[in-house]
């Protein structure tokens, strides 16, 4: 996928992408999760100063320990949203007058991480 140098907003699901997607089983406060394959690769090579919305069906009484997670994991984000639906997750946007795109959706194997995710703005070329 090659991306415009504009600054842009990802929204990634936490479970099956960056962390193993652990069946909906309660996660005890001692659980250390660690990142799928690539993901911190992936997220570091995220602008700075783009916006990343982190989504995740987890209950809000779990906020702590996914907050915990990222953080010793280094992986970034602006906004966290929990208690989300499981079911599908619609990104309606208006494309430029240029006709540009301005919106992807990206559906990966759970579990597999971000590795084979090949994401190029548009100026690497």
């Amino acid at each position: 996928m090659i991306l415009s140098t504009l600054s842009k907003t990802w929204v990634v699901d936490i479970d099956g992408v960056i962390f193993i997607h652990n069946g909906y089983k309660e996660l005890k406060a001692n659980e250390h999760e660690k990142p799928l394959n690539g993901v911190k690769e992936f997220f570091e090579k995220i602008p700075k100063e783009d916006f990343i919305v982190l989504l995740t069906s987890r209950k809000e009484q779990y906020r702590n320990i996914t907050e915990k997670s990222l953080k010793e994991n280094e992986i970034r984000y602006d906004v966290l949203l929990m208690g989300i639906p499981m079911g599908e997750r619609i990104l309606i946007n208006d494309k430029k007058p240029s006709g540009l795109k301005t919106a992807y959706a990206v559906n990966l194997k759970r579990n597999e991480g971000l590795k084979s995710l090949n994401i190029r703005i548009e100026s690497e070329k």
